[in-house]
Order: C-alpha cells, then structure tokens, then sequence
C-alpha cells in the first residue's frame, strides 16, 4: 500500500517569444551598404572642410605660414629663453631679423628677376625655337603642331600674371596680400612670444591619456614643420648655389636672375628645381648654344643627386617621411586649391598629418589602422 502519492515534477521553460525580425542592415549586403554610407559622410565632411579653407584662404595662409614659420625659428626662440630673454624681447629680436632677411630677399628678387624678366622671357621663346630646330632634325617624326602647343602654354605661363611681378596678384589683389602679410607679422609674433601657452589653452578640455596624445601631436607637429621649414631652405640654398657656380663658370647670360628663381622654385617639392635648371638650359641654348645648354642640364641633374641621395636623408629624415607618390599627390592638391600658394603649403601639411597618425598612440607607435601587418612565415 502507497503511503505518499508522487507527483511528477513540474519543470518551468522559459516563454516562447516569437523570433526577431531579420534586419536588412546585418546581413554582408546591409554590411557593404553601411560602410558606403559612412565612407559618404566622411566625403562629405572633407568637402565641406575643403570648401571652408577655400573660402577662408585668406584668414587661414596666414596662419599656417606663421606657424612654419614660428616652427622653424623655435629652436632660435629655445636659445633666448634659455639666456634668460623676456619672451617679448625674445619674439622682438627674432621677428625684426627675419624680416630684415626677407626684405632682402625681395630686394635681389626685383633687382635680379623683376628688372630682367622680359629678356629671360625672350630668351626662353629663343631657346624653345631653337628646340624645336633640334628636334626637327632627328630621324624620328615628332607631331610639329604638339610642339608649338606646348610652346604656346610655356611661353603664355611666363608672360601672364601667375609668374613674376604678377604672381601675387595672380592670387589675390594687391590689398588683400599687404593685409596677409601684415596677419603673418602679428600672427608670427604672438606664436613666438606665447606659443606654449596658446597651445595649452586649446588643450584644456583634455585630460589624461588624451591630453599626453594632444602635447605628443603638438611636439612632433611642430618639429616637422620646423625640420621641414629649416630643411627645404637648406636644400633650396644648395641647388642654387650649385647650379649657380656652375653657370657663372660657363658664363651664361642672366646667371644671378636664374640662381634666384632656381633658390625660389626650389621650395616647391619634386618639380620646381627642375622646371627652374630647364629655364636655364634654355638661356644657355640661346646664348652659348647646345653643349653649354647639355653641360647645364648635366651639372642639374648631378645637384639633384647630391640632393637626393645626401641631402634629403639627412636633412629631410623625420621631417617629409613621404613616399613621393603621396609628396606628388599633395602637391597636385595644393595646386588646385591654392594656386602657387596651397602648392608650397601642400606637402608640409601633408607631412604633418603623416606625423600625427605616426604618433597616434604612442612615440613610435602610430594608430592601429596604419600599423604594419607582419606576415607569418610559411611552413
């Protein structure tokens, strides 16, 4: 006989909830159509950047020249401080000596270039003629009217306003540039008496491990733009004084003009020294004839190594660490945007973003997406 009667266990599931709705976005096409939206978003913010520099050209050259500039002459302001200099003082000196630097320098600008300007025009027509006699005569065909083509867009760039007395006002009107040289001057001067304290009152808002990756951006920024300031000037300095020589020793007319413009063009990466050492190769055809012109292009081409292979390694080592791809391509982007300005500003800002990412998170750890991936060798 049972004396206790079981009962069977109730066992509790859980509720039985109806199954999620598939969401379009989570499958590989919702995924695919995710990242376009965002890659759309980023685009559209960088053109409206992009569209915000152009517009404020004007407020915003004068800056970044500044800080170049302030960069550049940092260590010299360093130096004073040390000597125990008031930062005023300081800023005074160095800003009275840079623009007695500069204003000699525009001084043997007008007296070597300006005042010469139309025969070094004649004489590149000259030399571009006398070309194309030389071209004519080789056994291959060349198309004649390419030839003249090309000569029209030469000859009509240096005689329109984009080069020589015009330059500036190719850019903007003359009031417009005394302004902005005026902005750079004041700009300048408070970068160089308050530098620091300017840059860590834009860090306030960041704390802890932020505010150690703001100081670390703004320390690598401003020892690339200084570095890269201080190494294009030397390496400007080095192609004119040598091609200079040179085309003192072989007596080619206009020689001190063309020093000047080959140190001037110099400062536009790749493609300026070139452009400036075949300006002179043109003279020196016209005037001494073809071996003279040839022994000029050779003493470009043997200046352009030294530069290449001792100079920028050297100088240029942390400053422009850029593939010349990319150097091309930010020259390419400053050129649209900014004419002849946004051309020599192009590659130092690209240089300093380079830096930035190369910093990101540690002093030579740079962000996580541009690390490089290590492959694992095979067995």
């Amino acid at each position: 006989m049972r004396l206790f009667r079981s009962t069977p266990k109730q066992v509790a599931h859980p509720p039985i909830s109806a199954p999620a709705p598939r969401s379009p976005w989570r499958d590989s096409f919702g995924r695919i159509a995710t990242r376009c939206i965002q890659t759309l978003a980023v685009l559209a913010l960088l053109a409206v950047g992009i569209v915000l520099i152009v517009r404020l050209r004007l407020i915003l050259v004068p800056v970044i020249v500044a800080i170049i500039l302030a960069s550049a002459l940092s260590p010299i302001m360093r130096r004073l401080r040390a000597w125990r200099f008031p930062p005023a003082l300081a800023a005074a000196v160095v800003l009275l000596s840079i623009l007695a630097l500069f204003t000699l320098i525009g001084w043997l600008v007008s007296w070597a270039v300006i005042n010469q300007w139309d025969e070094l025009v004649e004489s590149a027509r000259a030399g571009i003629a006398q070309l194309q006699v030389l071209i004519g005569n080789l056994p291959i065909t060349i198309d004649q009217a390419q030839i003249q083509e090309w000569q029209d867009i030469l000859v009509g760039f240096l005689t329109s306003g984009d080069v020589g007395a015009g330059a500036l006002q190719g850019v903007s009107t003359a009031a417009q540039v005394a302004a902005g040289l005026v902005l750079i001057v004041v700009v300048l001067f408070f970068f160089l008496k308050d530098g620091p304290q300017i840059w860590e009152f834009f860090l306030r808002p960041f704390e802890g491990e932020s505010y150690e990756r703001a100081q670390r951006i703004g320390r690598n920024a401003v020892m690339t733009l200084g570095g890269y300031a201080r190494g294009t000037a030397i390496i400007a300095a080095v192609d004119a004084i040598g091609i200079g020589i040179g085309l003192l020793i072989l007596k080619v007319p206009l020689a001190v003009p063309l020093t000047v413009i080959i140190f001037l063009a110099s400062f536009v990466p790749l493609i300026g020294a070139t452009v400036a050492s075949g300006l002179a190769a043109l003279v020196a055809l016209v005037a001494n004839g073809p071996v003279t012109a040839l022994i000029v292009i050779l003493i470009a081409i043997g200046v352009n190594q030294l530069e290449g292979n001792l100079l920028q390694p050297v100088v240029m080592s942390r400053s422009v660490n850029l593939h010349a791809l990319a150097i091309l391509v930010a020259l390419t982007a400053g050129t649209i945007l900014g004419g002849i300005i946004g051309a020599l500003l192009g590659v130092p800002i690209a240089a300093v973003l380079w830096r930035i990412i190369s910093v990101w998170d540690g002093e030579d750890t740079p962000a996580r997406a541009m690390r490089p991936k290590h492959r694992q060798a095979l067995p």
